[in-house]
């Protein structure tokens, strides 16, 4: 069933509420950091995801930032930054970052709902599996030039390739 179908009424919710409602129907383990933000793992075949959701009123944007650890090494980090663009031109929704200080790949992506829109719940969760499927798809592409040291072309096929196994 839809999430949006549930006999619950969303205009009035914030947008941090819904998605606390989605990751508790989810059976996520989440944490409400403050108001407006809140943090939640979400479990893919490569990796455990941190899922982090913030809610601006000023820009009227809802910011979705999705983690996972990545520490290649110090001498493919050329490589990693090639792929990174690589993916990134592959993405239609959101992009990648590699955030070397504290050793984390992010997917990135905002949600605008300016003159007070609200997003349904059906939005914001294929907003989190939109992200979480990006980080699934292209895991294997950057683990592949980074400590499998191949080159990009094959590593984005596998990436590729992935996808059009499972359609």
């Amino acid at each position: 069933m839809a999430l949006s179908s549930q006999a619950v009424e969303y205009d009035d919710l914030h947008p941090i509420d819904i998605v606390e409602d989605i990751a508790a129907n989810q059976d996520w383990e989440f944490e409400r950091i403050a108001d407006d933000q809140i943090s939640m793992s979400v479990e893919g075949q490569w990796r455990t995801y941190t899922v982090t959701l913030s809610w601006s009123d000023m820009d009227e944007m809802l910011r979705l930032i999705c983690t996972f650890d990545m520490e290649p090494p110090e001498h493919r980090l050329g490589h990693l930054y090639a792929a990174l663009n690589a993916v990134n031109e592959e993405c239609w929704a959101g992009a990648f970052t590699y955030r070397g200080d504290k050793r984390l790949m992010a997917v990135q992506y905002g949600l605008t709902l300016a003159g007070r829109q609200v997003a349904s719940p059906d939005q914001i969760d294929t907003m989190i599996s939109a992200a979480v499927l990006s980080a699934e798809r292209y895991y294997p592409a950057f683990q592949l030039v980074t400590w499998g040291e191949r080159d990009l072309e094959p590593a984005m096929q596998v990436a590729i390739a992935e996808v059009h196994g499972h359609a």
